[in-house]
């Protein structure tokens, strides 16, 4: 435990270069950007796996500390300092000893780099088996911090409907598979209806991910959804900042193409 929680804190353990790609999270009410997912990639752009792939358990605690530092070190440099644009990081609970202890190395680079704790976003999925106390006491310890939290990939995995008993993230992301095709999917349609209703009354706020067609993205819109995530949109964009389409251009120029 010692040993994990000395290389948590200095992430000096995984030495494979790599950096992040930005993709938005933009609010179709107001048309404007209300975060960036910092994704990894290869030094030179490469895909995720690339990066991915080298990451076991031995040094899995000193990745997820370097994504941490890489992310907030190019937002401060690449986010409009007169705008209050939230960073998304992804982060593994699993690689998380004691998250007072492990949260250190990002309040220093939050610190060093000037970027607003207020304005990070730590997510998590659930597609991993999940120790449920270990994650509920990390939750616990970035909200006191001045984190926001997000729940990743809702819909897939194993913690969902559990873990929200317990505790409540600020926000909750739903899965792709549950949006792939909800324009002419009516089971789709209707658990995603129930699902927003449901996060609504919990007060979370839902991002809908991995949009990708105008018909899903006019759905979504028709059913209330504010914050979407997805390719229709804007793809990321390698240590730079994507700037993404209209949504309500994109659907009325599809209305228009229907006369």
């Amino acid at each position: 435990m010692a040993q994990g929680c000395s290389g948590c804190r200095d992430g000096a353990d995984f030495d494979l270069p790599f950096s992040m790609a930005f993709q938005p999270i933009v609010d179709i009410t107001s048309s404007k950007v209300f975060a960036h997912e910092a994704l990894v990639r290869g030094p030179q752009g490469e895909g995720a796996g690339s990066v991915l792939s080298k990451v076991e358990l031995a040094n899995r605690y000193a990745f997820d500390q370097q994504c941490r530092v890489k992310a907030i070190e190019l937002a401060a440099v690449l986010f409009p300092a007169d705008q209050d644009t939230c960073l998304s990081i992804n982060f593994m609970p699993n690689a998380v000893y004691e998250p007072r202890a492990c949260i250190r190395l990002t309040l220093a680079t939050a610190v060093k780099t000037g970027f607003p704790l207020k304005n990070i976003i730590f997510e998590f999925t659930e597609n991993e088996q999940l120790d449920t106390a270990h994650v509920l006491n990390i939750l616990s310890t970035y909200k006191d911090t001045g984190f926001k939290t997000a729940l990743d990939d809702f819909g897939a995995g194993h913690a969902g409907l559990g873990l929200l008993t317990h505790f409540q993230p600020d926000i909750v992301k739903l899965d792709m598979n549950m949006i792939r095709g909800i324009d002419t999917d009516g089971v789709r349609r209707t658990i995603v209806k129930h699902t927003l209703h449901m996060l609504q009354d919990l007060g979370i706020q839902p991002i809908c991910e991995g949009v990708e067609t105008v018909g899903e993205l006019s759905v979504l819109q028709e059913l209330g959804v504010r914050l979407i995530q997805g390719y229709v949109l804007a793809k990321p964009s390698f240590e730079s900042l994507s700037q993404p389409l209209s949504a309500a251009a994109l659907i009325g120029e599809t209305a228009k193409s229907t006369f």
